[in-house]
């Protein structure tokens, strides 16, 4: 294993979002930081979800999802979303309904509403190959940056292993 691999990764600039999942009654959302675009024609983006991630069969069922960009200042909603949890997290936040029924976090910078095109394995993840179907930019603040958050999601005790 590589030396000091989370401090090596974390300076990889890469922002933070929170990723809606699923329709209707059955609706989840997470933090996510692995996440780029990869096509301009079609407009693609892809992102890393874990397989294991209650999100991730609702993702797969509705085959459609929504990407808000988290503001600089955001760093409870990264914490919040990030983490596992029995009650509802969507509860207590104010969403915008797009037309993909993956809601929009309302307080977020930006965000993408996706359909999703294809799935790739990579190592104990999935990549998650979307097209951007539309999206609303909902203020000009800075985002937040992967190298921000510290050690938020625990990924320190994943290097190595």
């Amino acid at each position: 294993m590589i030396k000091n691999a989370q401090n090596l990764m974390q300076h990889i600039t890469q922002g933070v979002y929170v990723i809606s999942v699923g329709q209707g009654q059955q609706q989840n959302a997470f933090t996510a930081a692995w996440l780029m675009q990869v096509s301009f024609q079609p407009l693609l983006i892809c992102f890393s979800i874990n397989p294991q991630h209650h999100s991730y069969p609702l993702l797969k069922q509705s085959s459609v999802c929504c990407i808000s960009i988290l503001k600089h200042d955001q760093l409870l909603e990264a914490d919040h979303f990030g983490h596992s949890s029995p009650t509802d997290k969507m509860q207590g936040y104010n969403w915008i309904q797009t037309e993909t029924g993956s809601p929009a976090l309302a307080d977020s910078l930006a965000y993408f509403t996706c359909r999703v095109d294809h799935y790739t394995d990579a190592g104990d993840h999935q990549l998650v190959v979307c097209e951007v179907l539309n999206g609303t930019v909902l203020s000009d603040a800075p985002p937040m940056l992967y190298s921000d958050t510290g050690d938020m999601d625990g990924s320190s005790a994943l290097y190595g292993k």
